[in-house]
This record gives structure tokens, sequence and C-alpha cells, in this order.
């Protein structure tokens, strides 16, 4: 159960996340909300890490939005659309 909450937590992470970092993004919604479920993921793995969050005890919101924002910022870093990373001779 607590995957599936997780989960959901994730897709309205990922909505969150694109509305905190407008812009142009390479991928469209879907990935946005794939970014925001490994958001939710890694904010609760950390949080279970660092002792904020008990074992089965989903990420708080705020950590996940978090989490989702710094991936997105990554995969706006590693997949930009119309930059040409060619080496021109």
């Amino acid at each position: 159960m607590d995957l599936i909450i997780t989960f959901l937590i994730g897709l309205v992470v990922g909505v969150v996340a694109k509305l905190v970092m407008p812009g142009k993004d390479p991928g469209g919604f879907i990935i946005t909300a794939l970014l925001g479920i490994a958001g939710a993921f890694i904010a609760k793995m950390i949080g279970q890490a660092a002792g904020w969050y008990a074992a089965g005890e989903p990420a708080g919101f705020i950590a996940a939005v978090g989490g989702a924002i710094v991936l997105l910022l990554l995969y706006r870093l590693l997949f930009r659309r119309g930059t040409d990373t060619r080496v021109k001779t």
C-alpha cells in the first residue's frame, strides 16, 4: 500500500514541480510525472536513511517536491532541446 501512496503522491508532485519550474522541458507531461514519482521515491529513501521517516512511512510532500525539482533540473541539463553538443572543426 505504501508503494501506491508514494506513486500517487509522486504524480501530484510532478505536476507541482512543473509549476514551480516552468519552461521548456525536453519531455512532456509523462516525463514530468515520472520525475515526480522518482523524486518521491528518492525523498523517501533519503528521509529514511537520515531518520526523518520511519520504515513504511511515505515521504513528506515538500521533500518529494524538492526531490522532483532536483531531478527535473538534472533532466533539463542532460537532455536539452535545440542545443548542438557536437564539436565543430
